[in-house]
């Protein structure tokens, strides 16, 4: 990478990352390989390899460690762009797949077209925090999920059962309801639910806590029924810049709930959604849509569109139902948050009977 100014500002540097190394491929204007190393992946390996020389454009695939090495590359002057290797198949699905290889196509590839990459962008430092804090709360929630369903299963395997209880009370269940046999093996489970539950509920308590501090557009989507404080949150650290979405109808099909698309001609059959996206913030959204048509939710107009959905009978209506609710809801939320409107539940139904 020694070369004079005007030669370093036509450079193209693909980087592979690996867990505790990179490669490196330099390309030059004309597309030959000038230079092929590995460094270690540290801050003060890389600030020594790219503080030095003039900006220049660098490729690397989205990873564990490409939200800082993506920040430090911008910070030392360079174009980075983070590449979605999912949505490039030459990288993908690479039958010659290794660090040397992925590094030179990530930097041919950059050289071209920058968005053949189909380039990603990370959040900030401290939304990458924050989210942290959903993730880890989520993660509690499956463990614990995971040792209910274990506990009820175990007793269910000696010809007994343990009473209905939720997964926020079930370590209050009496231990005199467990079969003696399994009384040393199970206290331990009851026990770890309870501290589960408890970091849980402090988890809960921290999100509504920054929601409130560095998140008020959150209030105005929590104006939905069906949307609290975690899923508020979860939408805006996700998605962090609504105007990335010129069109609301577009974040659907971002978080994986709009249907996949193969027409071939005048054949368009029909598929199920992508799940592309955040499985996490999907999860949630999902969760809403089955709130909102239960038989807890308000009258509103999502609901009635998705009960009619539901009505339309067949084995999976009530599943597509809810599938379809949640895109909807994804859409909704990201104009209350662009807009800053009034939620107005009847809107439609005010409009049709006026």
């Amino acid at each position: 990478m020694k070369q004079d100014t005007n030669k370093s500002q036509q450079l193209t540097v693909g980087m592979d990352l690996s867990d505790r190394t990179c490669h490196l491929c330099v390309l030059d204007a004309g597309g030959e390989v000038v230079e092929e190393t590995r460094l270690t992946l540290t801050e003060a390996a890389l600030r020594r390899r790219f503080e030095p020389i003039p900006a220049c454009r660098v490729a690397l695939e989205v990873g564990t460690h490409s939200p800082w090495v993506s920040r430090l590359l911008e910070s030392c002057g360079h174009e980075v762009v983070v590449a979605n290797a999912r949505k490039v198949q030459l990288i993908a699905k690479s039958k010659r797949k290794n660090d040397r290889t992925d590094a030179e196509l990530l930097a041919r590839i950059a050289r071209l077209d920058p968005k053949l990459l189909a380039p990603i962008r990370h959040r900030g430092p401290q939304a990458q925090a924050d989210l942290a804090v959903i993730r880890s709360r989520d993660a509690l929630v499956r463990a614990r999920t995971m040792l209910v369903n274990h506990a009820r299963g175990s007793v269910k395997s000696v010809g007994a059962r343990l009473p209905k209880r939720s997964a926020a009370s079930f370590h209050k269940l009496d231990p005199e309801l467990l079969p003696e046999a399994l009384r040393p093996a199970l206290a331990a489970v009851l026990e770890t639910t309870g501290q589960l539950t408890a970091r849980i509920r402090q988890l809960d308590r921290d999100i509504q806590k920054f929601a409130t501090e560095r998140y008020p557009v959150t209030a105005v989507l929590q104006q939905v029924v069906g949307v609290g404080p975690l899923t508020s949150v979860a939408f805006v650290l996700i998605l962090e810049d609504p105007q990335r979405f010129p069109k609301s109808r577009t974040v659907g099909a971002f978080l994986g709930l709009a249907p996949s698309q193969r027409e071939s001609g005048k054949e368009q059959p029909e598929l199920r959604i992508s799940k592309e996206g955040d499985i996490l913030l999907r999860r949630l959204l999902v969760s809403a849509a089955q709130y909102i048509l239960g038989p807890f939710g308000p009258d509103t107009d999502l609901r009635r569109w998705g009960l009619k959905l539901a009505a339309r009978g067949g084995k999976n209506a009530k599943k597509r139902a809810v599938v379809a609710v949640a895109r909807r809801l994804a859409v909704l939320l990201h104009r209350l948050w662009v807009t800053g409107e009034a939620y107005e539940p009847l809107r439609q139904a005010g409009d049709q009977a006026a």
